[in-house]
C-alpha cells in the first residue's frame, strides 16, 4: 500500500527545512514527485553534498523509520536481503535428534530463524519506512541486480516461507558517488536528482540555520574560502557537513575573523589528505 507523505513541493520544502535540511526547488520537487509517483530516487554527487542527509530528511520529515542498506564491495544478498540463523538452526537441530528431517526442517525454516537485512525489513515493516541504499555504485552488478528485481514488485521470495510482498511501499533513495556506471535498467526505474556543493547564497543560509551564533560576515568569509578550496581540484574537497564543523571550530576558537593564522591552524577540519593541505597552503599563500 503506497500512502503519500507530502501533499505539495511547497511543503516538501517547509517539512524538509523544519528538519535542518534547506532544500532548493529542484530537490523538493524530486522528492515529491518520488513520493507521488512511487518510483526510487536515484541521488548522484560527490561525496559530501548531502545525499545521505537528504534520504535522513525525508525520514524526519515524515516521522518513517529509516532503514538504511550501505553497500560496499563485495556485499552480497545474505547481507542485502536476508540470510538463516544457522547457529540457532542447528541448535534447535541436535535438540531434537529422535526427529525425522521433515519435522525438524519445518521448524528451523520458520519465522523465528529468518535474519532479515535492509531490504527485507523495509518490504515486512509494518509501518511506513525510507529506504536508503547508500552508495549504491560500491556494489557488485549482481547485487544491482538484486535491487532492480526487490523495488520492481516491492515482494520478495524465500522459497522457504513463500512470497513476502510490501505492506507499505518504502520511500526509496539510493545515492551514488559516480565511482561506478549503473546499469541503465536500474537508473530507468528511478527518478534522478544531481546534487552538486550548494551555492554561496545556500550555504551561508545552511551556515545560519545550523550555527545561528555565527555572524554574518564570518560566515560569508568561511563560505568565501570555503568555494576557493572546492576550485583547486583537491583529492577530498570540503564537504557541507565540515563546512558546519569549520564554522563551529571558529566559534570555539573565539574567532572573529578569518586572518591566515587561523584558517591555517584550523585546516585540519576541512581537509583530510596531507597533499591537499599542501595545496591549499600554497594557494591561499598561509603561513607553515
Amino acid at each position: 500500500m503506497a500512502v503519500a507523505l507530502f501533499a505539495s513541493v511547497d511543503e516538501v520544502s517547509a517539512r524538509l527545512a523544519e528538519t535542518g535540511y534547506l532544500a532548493s526547488a529542484e530537490v523538493a520537487t524530486a522528492v515529491f514527485l518520488a513520493d507521488r509517483l512511487g518510483k526510487p530516487l536515484l541521488i548522484e554527487g560527490p561525496a559530501g553534498v548531502g545525499k545521505t542527509e537528504l534520504a535522513k530528511a525525508v525520514s524526519a520529515a515524515s516521522a518513517a523509520e529509516l532503514i538504511r542498506l550501505q553497500c560496499y564491495e563485495g556485499i552480497d544478498e545474505a547481507r542485502a536481503l536476508y540470510e538463516w540463523n544457522h547457529a540457532k538452526q542447528l541448535l534447535r537441530i541436535t535438540a531434537g535428534r529422535g526427529e525425522s528431517w521433515e519435522q525438524a526442517r519445518a521448524d528451523v525454516f520458520g519465522e523465528e530463524f529468518l535474519l532479515p537485512r535492509p531490504l527485507l525489513s523495509a518490504i515486512r515493516s509494518e509501518h511506513q519506512t525510507v529506504l536508503l541504499i547508500d552508495e549504491t555504485d560500491k556494489a557488485d552488478l549482481e547485487v544491482e541486480g538484486l535491487l532492480l528485481e526487490v523495488l520492481s514488485d516491492f515482494q520478495v521470495t524465500v522459497p522457504e516461507l513463500g512470497t513476502i510482498s510490501a505492506r507499505h511501499v518504502p520511500f526509496v533513495v539510493l545515492t551514488s558517488n559516480g565511482t561506478r556506471e549503473l546499469s541503465e535498467a536500474l537508473r530507468r526505474r528511478c527518478l534522478f536528482l544531481h546534487l552538486d556543493f550548494p551555492d554561496e547564497e545556500l550555504e551561508r543560509r545552511i551556515l545560519r540555520s545550523r550555527v545561528p551564533a555565527l555572524e554574518e560576515s564570518l560566515a560569508a568569509a568561511v563560505v568565501e574560502v570555503i568555494n576557493a578550496l572546492r576550485g583547486m581540484g583537491l583529492r577530498k574537497p570540503p564537504s557541507v557537513s565540515e563546512t558546519v564543523d569549520w564554522a563551529r571550530t571558529l566559534l570555539e576558537l573565539g574567532a572573529r575573523t578569518l586572518d591566515e593564522s587561523v584558517v591555517a591552524d584550523s585546516m585540519g577540519v576541512l581537509l583530510k589528505h596531507r597533499t591537499d593541505i599542501e595545496i591549499a597552503h600554497e594557494k591561499l599563500q598561509l603561513p607553515g
